[in-house]
């Protein structure tokens, strides 16, 4: 199945997003962890192509969960280290191993490197993946990262929609939105994407809150911005963990619950390969759309 098929209609998408575990154990609980969530009827799961960890992970454990447990599922791929004739070789094995759906990157250099420098004979950004893949004869459904508060590197917010523009054009066919906490974010930056053309279903990115510390540190690194009336809550529940987890589950629903009101075609949450706050939160959207 293709992603962009699903949204067709009117009713919610809804999916989850994992990374490879480093062992042969992690991978286990992690395809168990993917057959509870089954349970809610996701719309698809994707998964992460992240650091030094070789594309073959993100493909074996792609394909695993679609053939295996049965769920449709996505694999990212980046770039920043390998040029065309590799990549080539890449999207060969993702299309041979009957995976559909791909979500293409640039995504960050080596922890060794300290700025990006484009490998030899490769690429400078993500929509120059997409314009080889399609050039290329990949027959994939494409999604394409997009940023409400825009990319750390973008020198603004105008330029960064511009960037995204020209992603869409090289072909994309959804898009799913960094992490983020204020919803205003989010309706303001589909607002001015569909003000310059772009007519893409835009899922809305969320990650549920289980640690304070955590969040602070991914939210830093992505560039979210945690709301002054959430950073009090979480602030107040520092050293309590079932606290913290207790304000970000609510905290998310309320927030889903106002996206998809507001015309959100979906959530794509990011897990951190954990099930129990995902699992309470869209237990609650789904009673809201039954």
């Amino acid at each position: 199945m293709r992603i962009r098929d699903l949204f067709t209609d009117r009713r919610p998408v809804f999916s989850f997003e994992f990374f490879p575990p480093k062992t042969d154990d992690g991978e286990r609980k992690l395809v168990a962890t993917v057959e509870r969530l089954k349970e809610l009827d996701p719309s698809f799961v994707s998964v992460t192509k992240t650091g030094g960890k070789p594309a073959e992970k993100t493909i074996e454990l792609t394909a695993r969960l679609k053939h295996e447990v049965g769920v449709e599922a996505m694999a990212h791929m980046t770039c920043a280290t390998a040029g065309r004739v590799e990549m080539r070789r890449i999207f060969e094995r993702i299309r041979d191993a009957g995976i559909e759906n791909v979500l293409p990157l640039r995504g960050d250099p080596p922890a060794d490197q300290p700025g990006f420098v484009r490998p030899t004979d490769g690429f400078d950004h993500a929509c120059a993946l997409v314009r080889f893949l399609k050039e290329g004869g990949f027959d994939f459904c494409l999604a394409g990262a997009a940023y409400p508060e825009k990319h750390p590197e973008a020198p603004s917010a105008a330029v960064d929609l511009e960037n995204l523009k020209t992603k869409v054009d090289a072909g994309v066919d959804l898009l799913i939105t960094q992490m983020f906490y204020r919803n205003a974010d989010y309706f303001s930056f589909v607002s001015r994407a569909r003000s310059i053309g772009i007519a893409l279903p835009i899922v809305a990115g969320i990650m549920p809150i289980t640690n304070v510390a955590q969040i602070e540190r991914i939210a830093k690194l992505s560039g979210a911005t945690i709301p002054a009336d959430l950073q009090a809550d979480l602030d107040r529940t520092r050293g309590d963990e079932a606290g913290a987890r207790e304000v970000g589950i609510a905290y998310a629903i309320r927030q889903c619950r106002e996206l998809l009101a507001g015309g959100a075609p979906g959530i794509h949450f990011y897990t951190l390969n954990q099930s129990p706050a995902t699992s309470a939160i869209l237990r609650e959207l789904r009673r809201d759309h039954a």
